[in-house]
């Protein structure tokens, strides 16, 4: 048994099916008319992609330790290796968990509000990271602003850990301590986008046949009005009898109402509840694969590069920063050591594009230069070489051309 299963064990156990039974309670009822959970959300398929994207995109981009140290005058950065989380963060985080899944999964957790890790302190430092369920942790802060974390375990039983013992990322807040529950600010878009489907699903079941009337001569008693309305129901609904023709008799006429999934919009609305969806979780909707005829190839690359600086630049600096915080001491960040994603190829633009960007920064084509050959070294992450690569080229200035004026 691991150190965080014996913590939660030892304590006092509280009535497990009373502990369950708050977590599960946190649906919400929309307008729309479906109750909006963890399950059903993930079950949309805006909401997964997004969460996918988000999650994938932050992941996919390693998080190392990296140190600043001085040689021969010079600043330098370089891999921190030797120190203990390195390892936990760019490979494994446990024994169990890669570092993409963690982070992945992390992500996940963020993105719809919070996320916790305990953080297993040894005497040589950490040791291990593991992610807990946000459902069993419950994060609240003293009157004197101290901040503990009371997590439950599988048994029911609860232990409180002190702030330094979690790792907690949380997304867009409004107290600056939890996350805000994004399932419930998004339940109207996700209950409309469950119903629309669900409205659309039973359409097709019925044979893109919404309704129509069957009219028959005289008065059925109860039991003719059974035998018609199964009779109805077995020989002729259905999607697999649509466009069959209907034979009636004794002066029976059937009178369409049919509707087509255009005609209840049933298409359009879905299109919008997509876009409603991407707008809660911050990710551009060509990112989902939705998009309009109107999508060009140069388009798709400035909507990636958009998607890069908008949705997971912020991701970055926001889990970074919590990495700095809860997992470095004070004395370590003074030292100049910190986490970073390293996103050189999904952070900047295509290379031909650096390329042309540095080259006028240099000074060539006859463009003052403002930018010496280590400082774009240094944007591009490499180590700089000194002397002559360290000088502004002859004629340049400090400081980038001033834009035109109208």
């Amino acid at each position: 048994m691991g150190f965080l299963a014996r913590a939660v064990a030892e304590q006092k156990s509280t009535d497990p099916l009373a502990v369950w039974a708050e977590m599960l309670r946190a649906g919400r009822s929309s307008m729309a008319g479906p109750t909006i959970t963890l399950e059903n959300a993930l079950k949309v398929a805006t909401m997964f992609a997004c969460l996918r994207v988000l999650s994938q995109g932050v992941a996919q981009v390693p998080l190392k330790v990296f140190r600043e140290v001085e040689q021969g005058g010079l600043k330098k950065i370089e891999a921190a290796k030797d120190h203990r989380l390195y390892d936990l963060l760019a490979f494994a985080p446990n024994d169990w968990t890669t570092s993409f899944e963690f982070r992945e999964t992390q992500t996940i957790h963020a993105a719809l509000g919070n996320s916790y890790a305990f953080i297993n302190r040894t005497v040589g430092g950490i040791s291990e990271l593991i992610l807990l369920n946000p459902g069993r942790v419950k994060k609240t802060q003293k009157p004197d602003y101290r901040v503990v974390f009371e997590v439950t375990g599988e048994t029911g039983a609860v232990q409180e850990f002190p702030a330094e013992a979690i790792w907690h990322v949380r997304g867009p807040s409004w107290d600056g301590l939890l996350g805000l529950d994004v399932l419930s600010l998004a339940r109207e878009a996700l209950g409309l986008a469950i119903a629309t489907e669900e409205s659309h699903a039973k359409l097709h079941a019925k044979g893109v046949r919404t309704s129509g009337t069957y009219s028959v001569e005289g008065k059925l008693n109860k039991e003719q009005y059974a035998a018609l309305k199964a009779w109805i129901l077995a020989e002729n609904a259905g999607a697999d009898n649509a466009g069959v023709p209907m034979i009636l008799d004794n002066g029976a006429k059937w009178i369409s109402g049919a509707l087509s999934g255009v005609d209840a919009q049933h298409l359009e609305t879905r299109k919008h509840q997509i876009e409603e969806v991407c707008r809660f979780m911050g990710v551009h909707p060509q990112k989902v694969f939705h998009s309009d005829k109107t999508s060009t190839y140069a388009s798709a690359e400035e909507f990636s590069n958009a998607h890069r600086e908008d949705t997971l630049a912020p991701w970055y600096m926001r889990i970074e920063q919590s990495a700095d915080l809860h997992l470095l001491t004070r004395a370590e960040r003074r030292k100049g050591v910190y986490c970073k994603h390293v996103a050189n190829a999904l952070m900047r633009a295509s290379a031909k594009d650096r390329a042309d960007y540095y080259a006028k920064a240099l000074g060539s084509g006859g463009h003052p230069g403002w930018m010496t050959p280590d400082q774009v070294r240094e944007l591009e992450e490499m180590n700089p070489m000194g002397g002559e690569a360290a000088k502004l080229p002859p004629g340049s200035s400090a400081q980038p051309p001033a834009a035109p004026t109208a």
